[in-house]
C-alpha cells in the first residue's frame, strides 16, 4: 500500500513543520506576549497593594477622626448635661423664690383677713349685745315693771356672753 509506504515521509515533514509551529509560537508567545502580560500583572499588583495601602491608611484616619468626634460628642453630651442640670437648678431656685413670695402675700392677706374678721366678730359683738341689753331692759320693764340701768343690762349680756363661749358648742360635740 502505497499509503503507508509514505508514512515515514509525512511523518518526518509534520514532525518538522510541528517543532516550527511550536518554535514560532514559543517565541511569539513566551518571549513577547509572557512578559507583557506578566509586567500588566506585576503593575496591577503594585496598584492593589498602593490601593490596600491606601485603604488601611484611609481606614486609620477613618477611626482617628470617628474616635475624635466620638469625645467631641461625648464632652458635648456632657456639656449639655450639665447646663440643663444647671438651668433646673435655677429654675428651681426661681421657682421657689416666686412660691415663697407668693404664699408671704398670702399669708398677709389672711393675717389682713382675720384681722378684718376679728374687727368685724367684734364690733357685731358689741351691737349684738347693745341690742341684747336694750331687749333686756324692755323685757324687765314690761315683764316686771322695773327699769334697769343700761349699764347693768350691759355688764349682764356681756357676763352671759362670756359664760356661753366658754362652754362647749353642740356642733363640734357631734362632729
Amino acid at each position: 500500500m502505497p499509503q503507508i509506504n509514505q508514512l515515514p515521509e509525512v511523518f518526518a515533514s509534520q514532525l518538522f513543520w510541528l517543532a516550527v509551529f511550536f518554535g514560532l509560537v514559543f517565541f511569539v508567545i513566551g518571549r513577547g506576549m509572557v512578559p507583557k502580560i506578566r509586567s500588566t500583572t506585576v503593575s496591577r499588583q503594585d496598584k492593589i497593594s498602593d490601593d490596600l495601602a491606601k485603604a488601611q491608611a484611609a481606614r486609620a484616619a477613618a477611626d482617628e477622626t470617628e474616635a475624635a468626634w466620638r469625645v467631641r460628642t461625648d464632652t458635648a453630651r456632657a456639656d449639655a448635661a450639665r447646663i440643663a442640670q444647671q438651668a433646673k437648678q435655677e429654675s428651681a431656685r426661681e421657682a421657689e423664690v416666686r412660691i415663697k413670695q407668693a404664699l408671704d402675700e398670702i399669708d398677709a392677706n389672711v393675717d389682713r383677713a382675720r384681722a378684718r374678721i376679728r374687727a368685724s366678730v367684734q364690733a357685731s359683738r358689741a351691737e349684738i349685745e347693745a341690742v341684747a341689753a336694750e331687749a333686756a331692759q324692755q323685757m324687765v320693764e314690761q315683764l316686771i315693771g322695773v327699769k334697769i340701768d343700761s349699764k347693768d343690762a350691759k355688764e349682764a349680756v356681756s357676763a352671759e356672753f362670756e359664760s356661753a363661749s366658754n362652754r362647749p358648742r353642740v356642733a363640734s360635740m357631734v362632729s
